[in-house]
């Protein structure tokens, strides 16, 4: 039997080394199915995945001119059909609770606020009104600060 780059036969792990796994193919070759290409996923013991003797579908990826044979597991797996993924089952839509289940108490207690009808200026003003005022807080709270330290020496 010819092997030809890209046809995809079965095979049997004969071998499993830290970088890879031996695969007998059809016609007495074999040939290398190299670490990065037995799965999708990264692959640190090849045991993980393989055992000797398991038959694997591979796919012929490269020969050399000393007719060493790569193979990939993980090429072969692509291009056979899937099946789509399923889907998570659909949670129901949330429900608010209605306007009737807030107490009378809590109506009461509750402010709406003032619409949007300040424009963007009036808002810009006081926002640098609070900033400031956060901002001398802070210098005024940090020179006290600085001045205990230089009483306490």
């Amino acid at each position: 039997m010819q092997l030809e780059v890209g046809t995809i036969v079965a095979g049997k792990v004969t071998g499993i080394t830290p970088f890879g796994a031996f695969v007998a193919l059809p016609g007495g070759k074999n040939g290398l199915v190299h670490i990065s290409e037995v799965a999708n996923s990264y692959v640190r013991d090849v045991h993980d995945y393989l055992t000797e003797q398991q038959e694997v579908r591979v796919k012929i990826i490269g020969v050399n001119p000393q007719g060493k044979i790569s193979l990939s597991i993980k090429q072969a797996a692509e291009t056979q059909p899937q099946r789509p993924p399923q889907r998570p089952p659909q949670r129901p839509p949330r429900q608010q609770p209605a306007a009737e289940t807030v107490p009378a108490e809590a109506k009461e207690l509750y402010v709406p606020r003032p619409s949007g009808d300040r424009n963007f200026e009036d808002k810009l003003k006081r926002f640098m009104q609070e900033s400031d005022g956060k901002i001398a807080g802070s210098k005024l709270y940090q020179q006290q600060k600085r001045g205990q330290r230089g009483r306490r020496k």
